[in-house]
């Protein structure tokens, strides 16, 4: 898993309510298992026609989505089933943030699990990142995860939360089980420094 520290990007927007990961990958799809090549499959009865055209009008088939690293997205963005494979799309189409008001919380997991960064913020500025990308296609933004804040053009920067595990699981590039398995080397510590005692039994 790549490390997330900092990133500096244009915002795709993606301005409806209520996205659920149905509408994100398709329940068709589902029967994958491999994450290369997930792009393919996101949102895919929005971006595509039924014989397989890609539908002009639709944002992430624009110019202006090419190379983006952050999804603005509305709220309650991921709402619906657990499958994992929301986040595996997203990421593999480019995206590494997720800016809206709120998530859901089986997506907002599955997200940080995988190396997808959902960053909440306050409804007010929310509303400025979509006027900002409507006048202006091109403005970029600024997510820095080490000090948990997005960074306007202008210089105004928003705080956004993350639990401690999920953010230094993020910045160095694991998942959970690289985690546990990074601390091999102090659990070999701690048990050279207390070896096993052996218990007997004793009848009376």
């Amino acid at each position: 898993m790549e490390p997330f520290t900092k990133i500096t990007s244009r915002m795709v927007p993606l301005p409806m309510d209520n996205v659920d990961t149905d509408i994100i990958v398709p329940a068709r799809f589902l029967k994958v298992t491999d994450k290369a090549n997930m792009e393919q499959y996101l949102f895919r009865d929005w971006r595509f026609d039924s014989d397989g055209t890609p539908r002009p009008d639709f944002i992430l088939n624009q110019p202006r989505a090419k190379g983006a690293q952050i999804l603005l997205g509305g709220r309650n963005f991921g709402s619906g089933s657990s499958r994992e494979h929301a986040p595996w799309a997203l990421l593999a189409f480019g995206f590494r943030a997720i800016i809206s008001t709120s998530f859901a919380d089986i997506f907002w997991g599955n997200s940080l699990k995988n190396g997808l960064l959902p960053v909440v913020v306050p409804p007010d500025a929310h509303a400025e990142l979509f006027r900002l990308v409507e006048r202006d296609p091109d403005a970029s933004v600024t997510i820095d995860l080490a000090s948990q804040t997005l960074t306007l053009p202008n210089g105004h920067a928003v705080n956004f939360p993350i639990d401690n595990f999920s953010k230094q699981c993020l910045l160095a590039g694991v998942d959970q089980l690289g985690y546990i398995l990074k601390q091999e080397p102090r659990v070999r510590a701690y048990e050279s420094a207390h070896p096993a005692t052996v218990q007997t039994s004793v009848k009376i």
